[in-house]
This record gives C-alpha cells, sequence and structure tokens, in this order.
C-alpha cells in the first residue's frame, strides 16, 4: 500500500498522458491538483477509466484553468485497473495526484 504522491506530470500539449494507474487488488482514493503555469489560459480533460478514455470516463471536459490558476479535484475513488489520464490543450499544465491506496 502506498500513500502520499501517486502521480505527477507536466503535461505535454494535445496529448493524453496516463498519471496514475491502480494496482491490482487495491482501491485508491486520490486527489488531483492542476496548475496553470502559464499566463495563458489552458482548456483540460481529466478521466478515469483506461488509458483511452470513453466518453463515459470523463469527470472534466475541455475546463478553463485561468492563467496562474489551479483546478482540484479530492475524495475520487478508484478502482482496481482503472487509469487516471490528464490533457491540456496548450503546455503550461502541471499535475500532481497524491492519496492513499489499500487492499480490496
Amino acid at each position: 500500500m502506498a500513500s502520499g504522491l501517486l502521480g505527477k506530470a507536466a503535461l505535454t500539449a494535445a496529448t493524453n498522458t496516463s498519471i496514475y494507474t491502480v494496482p491490482a487488488a487495491t482501491v485508491a482514493t486520490v486527489n488531483v491538483n492542476m496548475v496553470n503555469t502559464s499566463a495563458a489560459s489552458i482548456a483540460v480533460r481529466l478521466s478515469i477509466g483506461t488509458a483511452v478514455p470513453a466518453t463515459a470516463d470523463y469527470i472534466e471536459y475541455d475546463t478553463i484553468i485561468p492563467a496562474n490558476g489551479v483546478l482540484e479535484r479530492s475524495g475520487l475513488v478508484m478502482s482496481t485497473a482503472e487509469v487516471l489520464v490528464a490533457r491540456a490543450e496548450a503546455a503550461g499544465i502541471s499535475i500532481r495526484v497524491y492519496g492513499f491506496e489499500e487492499v480490496a
């Protein structure tokens, strides 16, 4: 079991990035912070499901993070093998996922 930092990345423009995958026989409760480090607003997407998100996997879709702004989602419960995927329309978004895992 892990707790604390579960994944982080500086997102590449227009690219789905798998940030965290729940290990086998485990469930996870995670918090997600996405920070816009640029001087322009950037649209972001966030999904929980598979590495290639289906429409039903999105929990944020083209949500605008203003210049130097933050998007935070907390208390997200993820099942075994689910993948948290992030995407930004432009460079300048950093993401950090933290929380804890427990045996299912």
